[in-house]
């Protein structure tokens, strides 16, 4: 999508002004789908620079998701330009990758479908 959908950056941008955590979503992707919540970017970032500091290996990259100033009226006007996923998951087939759900980080005008919801798979 060379445009991204504005319903869905109106969704992305309340997500970002509600600093909910609550709305879930599917989206397409270069033809991966991709399900879980959305989070604001502040809280995706940490969440991620937590993991990093945590790890003895990847701790130096932690500084790098440190979040920008969310309360700066250049980051309160600027439209979003991607989706943060957290407790998400790629579906292939019958298995959503990782099981316990990945942190992704999405380009809004890499979407080409989406819908409210996620999807999961059960043994039944």
């Amino acid at each position: 999508m060379t445009k991204p959908d504005a319903l869905l950056v109106d969704v992305a941008a309340t997500v970002e002004s509600e600093q909910s955590s609550q709305m879930s979503l599917t989206v397409v992707v270069d033809g991966a789908v991709i399900t879980g919540r959305l989070a604001p970017e502040s809280v995706w970032r940490e969440r991620v620079a937590e993991v990093l500091r945590d790890s003895d290996r990847l701790g130096a990259f932690a500084s790098s998701f440190a979040a920008p100033d969310a309360g700066s009226r250049e980051h309160r006007d600027a439209a979003p330009t991607h989706l943060h996923f957290h407790v998400a998951r790629i579906l292939q087939g019958t298995l959503g990758i990782p099981e316990t759900g990945g942190m992704y980080r999405v380009a809004l005008e890499d979407v080409s479908a989406w819908t409210v919801g996620d999807f999961s798979y059960t043994d039944g």
